[in-house]
């Protein structure tokens, strides 16, 4: 016997598809049924096409070391043959990342010898649990409420993650957030070690950290994430540092081995970020020493993963491969810079074709970006881009499509480089870079 359906089925189908759309908008109701139908969505879409399969590998430095050799072979036919040539280094017409330089303090010559265990008191633990990628405005709050700041998790996420969506927060923009928001001082460095951080905490600064690890996501899938964490303290006996982890269940007071601690910290270039009152500024340098001058941290990093790309193996001399880069990126020496990614991105395509691969490292760090932009290597910065789409689920990186419209914008593809610009304001809203390009060319956001 065929069914037959009343018309008033037919129209009652899409009365409650729309009823279910308004529900689901509901913020109550969006708030616990979001993330699951995100999660569902992407476990597909990783089931379909494994982000661990997507390489990158750079075309455009066979083409430039092409050229320079023409120039050099040029050279020496024109001029004596006993010359030593020196390649010609494009000069970027555009500033890097920068920050203000805060002055140099003298270390000081005896310093007092640590006690073999500390814990910082006044600590206000809060974790990032029912926020999507809370751990920076968690860690941030922290670090902030330790000092005293009135504030929370949502206060310091409703400036740095103005979309929802949003896979991460920038070391810059949670130093953004302490300089023009509050009446503190915030400041970013490179190569730290676990002495300095131990240093720090027992003289009174907490340090916030961006590492890595391998754990299970929010989808059960197991892979490499980024992640802040709060050192508070240590213990010298048990070769271990106190963290406050905003992720795990029961993470406060998290006891973290020097050694693990150390592998995951590499994957960010033992970046830390200290925040402090402006009357503690003169003894947090002091207790800096060297690493007060940002140029010497980043000279420092530099050393470190020079020395770990040639000692290492595997994804932890990927890692540091990768930091040889950013250094040089941190030093604006754009060019060397990208000779050590392009050596990053082959010992990555050596990887296993696992989960070992950190496929969301180009989630987190721009650096590359920066390297074949200033080299002029544009179609390399489009490829870059399209590849680290091909890695997430929703293309939610504004910063991905911010330089993949430079890209575009060099290479003369105006319109693409304005869809660009435009998309990665719509997914900041107020992106000051996006917003910028957006102004130069006339048109609106």
């Amino acid at each position: 016997m065929r069914l037959r359906f009343s018309p008033k089925y037919y129209i009652a189908i899409p009365i409650l598809l729309v009823l279910a759309v308004l529900v689901y908008n509901l913020p109550f109701v969006h708030s616990r049924l979001a993330w699951r139908i995100d999660n569902l969505r992407i476990r597909i879409q990783y089931a379909i096409n494994p982000p661990e399969q997507v390489v990158f590998l750079p075309q455009e430095q066979v083409a430039l070391e092409n050229q320079v050799n023409e120039i050099v072979n040029a050279t020496l036919t024109a001029l004596a043959p006993t010359l030593t040539p020196t390649p010609l280094i494009p000069t970027p017409t555009q500033p890097g990342p920068t920050e203000t330089p805060l002055p140099t303090a003298t270390p000081t010559l005896s310093p007092t010898p640590l006690p073999t265990s500390f814990r910082l008191a006044g600590v206000h633990y809060e974790d990032q649990h029912n926020r999507y990628n809370y751990c920076g405005p968690a860690n941030l709050s922290m670090a902030l409420t330790f000092w005293g700041w009135d504030g929370n998790r949502d206060t310091v996420g409703e400036y740095v993650k103005t979309n929802t969506d949003d896979k991460n927060v920038m070391p810059y923009e949670l130093q953004d957030f302490v300089l023009s928001q509050t009446t503190y001082g915030a400041l970013i460095r490179y190569g730290g070690d676990i002495n300095l951080l131990k240093k720090l905490v027992a003289a009174g600064f907490p340090v916030v950290t961006e590492k890595g690890y391998y754990t299970y996501d929010m989808t059960g899938r197991y892979g490499w994430l980024g992640h802040y964490q709060f050192v508070t303290g240590y213990d010298e006996t048990k070769g271990v540092l106190v963290v406050q982890d905003t992720y795990i269940d029961k993470g406060e007071n998290h006891e973290f081995s020097y050694a693990d601690f150390t592998s995951g910290w590499r994957s960010f270039d033992f970046l830390f970020m200290v925040v402090y009152p402006f009357d503690q500024e003169s003894r947090l340098l002091s207790l800096l020493g060297n690493y007060a001058d940002l140029d010497w941290s980043s000279r420092q990093a530099l050393e470190i993963a020079t020395n770990e790309t040639a000692t290492l193996t595997g994804v932890e001399q990927y890692f540091a491969a990768f930091n040889v880069g950013t250094s040089h990126v941190n030093l604006k020496e754009y060019v060397d810079a990208a000779y050590a990614y392009d050596y990053a991105f082959q010992l990555y395509a050596g990887l296993p074709d696992d989960d070992l691969r950190p496929f969301r490292m180009l989630w987190y760090q721009t650096g590359p970006y920066f390297a074949y932009y200033y080299s002029g290597r544009y179609q390399d910065v489009i490829d870059l881009a399209f590849a680290t789409f091909n890695t997430i689920g929703d293309d939610v990186l504004e910063e991905s499509w911010y330089w993949r419209g430079m890209g575009r914008l060099a290479l003369g593809d105006t319109p693409g480089a304005i869809n660009d610009f435009r998309e990665s304001v719509r997914l900041h809203p107020g992106f000051a870079a996006g917003m910028y390009q957006l102004s130069q060319l006339g048109v609106s956001p």
